[in-house]
């Protein structure tokens, strides 16, 4: 800060740790497991949903096999993502 200058001139930065670490590493476990437990849950209702899509698309006659394969595609990656998830609320064991 110069002479002079208001602290409104030049606002506080607020620093978003989040990326910093993970949800088990912080100090609100509960929390952070709850809202990984809704957005799996989430996930995998998504992933349902792509099943069903996948499903019904394949048996239309005709069908747009680019746009099957795009499902497809998408239904692995949140496969994925939900595998990641589940790993991140499955307790460490050390042996």
């Amino acid at each position: 800060m110069c002479p002079g200058d208001t602290e409104d001139e030049h606002p506080k930065s607020v620093i978003d740790a989040s990326h910093f670490f993970s949800a088990h590493e912080s100090g609100f476990k509960g929390a952070n497991e709850d809202a990984l437990q809704t957005r799996l849950n989430l996930l995998l209702q998504e992933h349902s949903d792509l099943d069903a899509a996948i499903v019904a698309l394949a048996t239309t006659p005709g069908h747009d096999s680019l746009a099957l394969a795009r499902l497809k595609k998408k239904k692995l990656q949140l496969k994925d993502l939900i595998q990641k998830l589940r790993d991140q609320l499955t307790p460490d064991i050390i042996a």
